[in-house]
């Protein structure tokens, strides 16, 4: 008998379970767990020793600690029931809509306050419902399907959701106060740039809360494309990944290419607004039509960004219920990436009544017909998959039958506004609104509802209602074609899309009022899946994979465990259920790798990109509210900014700051007890990695792909003004100059080549010599900053008189800011140098710094390139 039966005995009142989940917990605390693959998996008592310390250490804290919890299925849930909130928070405002237009002359809403309900509409369902609500679903199941026990940033994922529910608090709220934002989600300068259209914080509320959610956005894009990457299954190569994934990392990488041109241009917008730069304002130089490309080279890319992840869901229910594997894997792969890359070739077509170029509307027309083939590509490949096998018939079924049909029928119409002929008699009619909701309802909402049912037995280890289910899928299939289905006959014969109302005796009358209609029946419908999820449960435990799926996620526990998964598996095929023998009674009793907790540390495994070969045990951070301070913080800089309260503002930058490096400081790089860990099967990884291997250096390089993105926005914003005027600079303008732009880039080359050289001194343990080179490289950053500010201010450039001052002095600011926070970073190792919390063996810190480097380097060198050749050549 083990040492934990042995001992289990002794306490009064303790069953014999707590007996022996004291005991094995106290032997891990004093040391004594033997390590893993000297076990024998097949001693029961071994394993209820193994699975109370995996219980103890991924435990969810309780009482008021448990909004402290950073476990990625508890955040997953969090961000999921949020972003349904702010869901049905925008429904009402639809219907509210739908009852200010259900009958001529109507005044249910005065005009001011329908702009505000439209505006707030459009932009809570994009923006805090539509793309929020993959990133959740993603969180919660991602670790699941790739058979992890975590993801490698859990307090990343909660920084990302107190992010967005502040920022979502904060747009929503303002509504009550009579300042929402009232000029359409698009916020085309330049009624919105100027306090004479648009007074009041409005728009200032809708740049600067959206722009702290993007931060949420970009956080959870990191995390997931980590994630995907690094956090896979043994033997899990990445033509094995489940199509999820894929969807997940395609969607991922969307993001982080189209939300930093949003970011970008909405720093144009408020330093607009705020400091009276004139970026679209014609009379100084600006143009309005940059906002138009920045917005729309984000905005289309959404539109997949939101698609995507929802045909993903269906990627993964239609094989289950088919049950059969899903034909084409490789082909649906391909389309994914193909839509991906498409999509970001297409924002023209949302200006084709600007008046440009013949040339360009018909390359970006072709471009638009062209997105429909990998389109094509994924619903066939799902029509084929439920041809060939023998279908089963279920509620997720129905909702996945809706979402094809209402789909297909928006993709049509979405071929139809790609042609230019056509575009120009329908744009900014309601023609528009019925294309863009049947997409969105049958492309995102649709499938959204069938992944509910089907995965939440995962989440409530139980099954929603069949019946509910199917009076909610008639009630919102029936419902939302009343709806939308005349409004393409309104846009045809001339209703424009957000009028207030309209006169009677044109035609309109019956189509708005079927319209009306159908939304309340579409509105009740949903109000019966939201009865069926919220209603007290009685009924027992659905069983153990529930539909007989055969991918990983089904693997779990009933009731569900916060372990993630019993023992990290090995896969050898994508339906693991199906294909390999005895799958889940092999991670049930920890046959495969990490079946215990030894040292009570939260771990996860890491593998490599390509082939999944196990390469680090990664300790990840446990429950802190530290993520939540971030947020607050971070929030309160954003909203005090929105009302110019500015000593507030920049004391909750310094107060975030302050905690993030906290955080940085004590949960992240720590140095381990020990330099490796036996993870089972004879089999021993390190538990500290940097450098390519280490996951936040590919989080420190994705996060500055983004970072780089936002930057070439920038970059690509002053080059549209020099193609736009005859002569840029303007005549009698006097740019940067050459001594400081180049005293700056030579600066921000010695700076760079600092930062390489520290990284090499310490990992070759010359110490001192590190030390002095990130000391120096210090100094040099700041320099560089300082001395690229000195440009414009030495020949008195004026921001606020032309564009061409404006966009010099705001590419110099970015581009120092950057050297500021190299400086701060250098900084921080050199403290974790001094504390010990860096060394030649654990460098981390100086490896991800020295990656920054680059990129903050390359950042100088374009800087100048840029400030210093244009001028140069246009003159």
């Amino acid at each position: 008998m083990s040492a934990v039966m042995e001992d289990a005995f002794g306490l009064p009142g303790e069953t014999g379970e707590e007996a022996i989940a004291r005991v094995a917990i106290e032997e891990a605390r004093a040391g004594r767990v033997p390590p893993a693959s000297t076990r024998d998996q097949e001693d029961p008592a071994v394993r209820r020793a193994q699975e109370a310390r995996l219980i103890a250490t991924w435990a969810t804290p309780p009482g008021w600690r448990y909004w402290s919890d950073v476990n990625n299925t508890t955040v997953g849930v969090w961000y999921t029931a949020t972003a349904f909130a702010f869901m049905l928070f925008a429904g009402v405002l639809g219907l509210m809509i739908r009852v200010q237009l259900s009958v001529p002359d109507n005044d249910f809403l005065t005009a001011t306050m329908y702009n505000q309900v439209y505006t707030l509409h459009g932009t809570v369902m994009m923006f805090l419902f539509a793309v929020p609500i993959f990133e959740a679903v993603a969180i919660i199941l991602l670790p699941q399907m790739l058979g992890a026990r975590d993801l490698p940033f859990p307090r990343l994922s909660a920084f990302g959701y107190w992010c967005f529910l502040i920022g979502g608090i904060f747009v929503c709220g303002s509504i009550f106060f009579g300042q929402a934002p009232d000029s359409g989600w698009f916020m085309y300068p330049p009624l919105t740039t100027q306090e004479r259209f648009t007074p009041g914080y409005g728009a200032d509320i809708w740049l600067l809360g959206l722009s702290f959610i993007e931060v949420a956005s970009i956080a959870a894009a990191v995390e997931l494309i980590v994630g995907t990457l690094k956090c896979r299954p043994p033997g899990m190569r990445l033509n094995l990944m489940p199509l999820y994934a894929w969807y997940v990392l395609v969607v991922a990488a969307m993001i982080l290419f189209a939300f930093p041109p949003l970011i970008a241009g909405d720093i144009l917008f408020e330093m607009e607004r705020l400091f009276d730069w004139p970026f679209f304002d014609p009379t100084r130089g600006g143009d309005p039509m940059l906002w138009q490309h920045l917005f729309w080279i984000f905005g289309h890319p959404e539109v997949y960004i939101i698609f995507l992840p929802s045909i993903a869901l269906l990627a993964m229910i239609i094989p289950t219920f088919a049950r059969r594997p899903l034909l084409g894997y490789s082909w649906i792969v391909l389309a994914a990436v193909g839509t991906g890359f498409l999509s970001f070739g297409l924002w023209v077509h949302h200006m084709y009544t600007t008046g440009l170029p013949s040339i360009s509307l018909g390359f970006f027309s072709a471009a638009s017909e062209a997105v429909a083939i990998p389109t094509g590509v994924q619903i066939f490949v799902f029509l084929a998959t439920l041809l060939t096998g023998r279908v089963l018939y279920s509620v997720p079924m129905l909702w996945v039958s809706g979402a094809l049909a209402i789909f297909v029928l928006g993709g049509l119409t979405g071929v139809m506004v790609a042609l230019v002929p056509f575009d120009w008699q329908a744009h900014d009619t309601y023609f528009i609104v019925a294309h863009l909701h049947y997409v969105i309802i049958g492309g995102v909402l649709f499938p959204i509802l069938a992944g509910l049912y089907y995965y939440w037995p995962i989440v409530s280890s139980r099954r929603l209602s069949d019946r509910a289910g199917k009076i909610a899928f008639w009630l919102m299939f029936c419902g939302f074609n009343i709806g939308f289905f005349p409004m393409h006959y309104s846009g045809l014969i001339g209703m424009p899309r957000r009028i207030w109302t309209f006169p009677g005796g044109i035609g309109l009358e019956l189509p708005n009022l079927i319209s009306s209609v159908g939304a309340f029946v579409f509105a009740a419908g949903f109000l019966v899946v939201v009865v069926d999820v919220l209603r007290p449960r009685k009924d027992p435990y659905a069983g153990r994979n529930t539909w007989n799926a055969g991918t990983l996620e089904w693997a779990g526990e009933v009731p569900d465990q916060t372990w993630g998964v019993r023992s990290v598996p090995i896969v050898s095929t994508r339906y693991p259920l199906w294909d390999q023998p005895n799958f889940i009674d092999d991670m049930d009793k920890g046959r495969f790798y990490m079946p215990d907790a030894e040292e009570m540390k939260r771990e996860t495994m890491v593998t490599t990109v390509l082939d999944a070969e196990p390469v680090q045990a990664l300790r990840v951070p446990g429950p802190s509210f530290v993520p939540m301070a971030a947020a607050f913080f971070l929030g309160g800089c954003f909203i005090a900014a929105t009302f110019h309260y500015w000593t507030l503002t920049l004391v909750s930058l310094a107060v975030a700051v302050g905690v993030i490096i906290l955080w940085l400081w004590r949960a992240t790089s720590v140095i381990p007890e020990k330099g490796e860990k036996d993870v089972g099967r004879g089999l021993s990884l390190p538990i500290y990695v940097s450098g390519p291997h280490s996951v936040s250096w590919w989080a420190m390089f994705i996060t500055m792909l983004g970072d780089s993105t936002a930057f070439l926005s920038l970059v690509f914003g002053y080059l549209f003004y020099f193609t736009v005027h005859e002569s840029f600079p303007p005549p009698g303008v006097e740019g940067p100059g050459l001594f400081w732009p180049l005293a700056s880039l030579a600066l921000f080359a010695a700076t760079w080549a600092l930062a390489q050289g520290a990284r090499r001194a310490m990992a070759g343990g010359r110490v001192l010599t590190a030390r002095l080179a990130m000391g120096l490289g210090i100094a040099g950053s700041l320099a560089a900053g300082a001395a690229l500010l000195m440009g414009p201010h030495a020949t008195g450039l004026q921001p606020t008189t032309h564009v061409y001052p404006a966009i010099v002095w705001l590419l110099a600011i970015w581009t120092a800011l950057h050297a500021g926070v190299g400086a701060l970073m250098l900084g921080y190792c050199l403290a974790r140098s001094l504390a010990g919390r860096l060394t030649p063996e654990y460098d981390i810190d100086i490896a991800n710094v020295a990656l920054y480097w680059h990129f903050a380097g390359w950042t100088g060198l374009v800087t100048v390139s840029v400030l210093i050749l244009v001028p140069l050549g246009a003159s």
